[in-house]
């Protein structure tokens, strides 16, 4: 059965999960941990309940700074890179100029990133859902009905694609796509609270 922690970090208010189970292995999803504060909060969680031999996978949704805020320290912390789809990888490595197009004064931090394949194993679905970033992707556990939908969908929106990357046709695309989940499927989003792709049909 799955564990979910939520936090909600950073000025944007981004919610970083913290997924864990039975089998030992634990997901970090959108590390936006922006200050010294949070990421003693995230370091108290997952050392509960990280096993001393388990093993922590960090992915990203998508690109966009505010759910990598914490990404630096979190690879230098727990030794580890962070996952996401190929085609934001480069957005990521842009994240200076993500910085300064939202007048943000801080200095990039690099840190190591690889490609999100749908091949390898993981206990979830990998869901490419262009649309608000080249690379954005969707969590699912049909198993759990739960879907973590990073900036692609909200609890009565969407994400927005007015910035570099993104394209509305795209977006709608992927929507219609996660509209044919089954109604009681839970979405854990990038913002917000969470709902049901029942309640969003509507």
């Amino acid at each position: 059965m799955l564990q979910i922690e939520t936090f909600v970090f950073g000025p944007f208010g981004t919610n970083t999960y913290v997924v864990s189970g039975d089998e030992g292995r634990v997901f970090l999803i959108d590390p936006a941990c922006s200050n010294a504060y949070e990421q003693q909060q995230l370091l108290r969680y997952i050392s509960s309940v990280l096993s001393p031999d388990g093993r922590l996978t960090v992915i990203a949704t998508h690109g966009h700074l505010d759910h990598l805020w914490g990404a630096p320290w979190v690879c230098e912390w727990w030794k580890t890179s962070v996952q996401m789809h190929e085609a934001d990888i480069p957005l990521a490595k842009a994240m200076q100029r993500q910085y300064d197009l939202f007048g943000v004064r801080r200095v990039a931090v690099p840190f190591p990133m690889e490609p999100l394949h749908a091949s390898d194993t993981y206990p979830f679905e990998i869901l490419h859902t262009p649309g608000h970033t080249p690379g954005s992707v969707c969590l699912y556990y049909p198993q759990e009905k739960v879907l973590f939908s990073g900036d692609t969908l909200f609890q009565m929106g969407y994400g927005r694609t007015d910035l570099p990357g993104g394209d509305l046709h795209q977006l709608i695309a992927s929507l219609t796509r996660l509209m044919e989940l089954p109604e009681d499927v839970k979405v854990y989003s990038g913002h917000g609270e969470t709902t049901t792709i029942g309640e969003e049909k509507r």
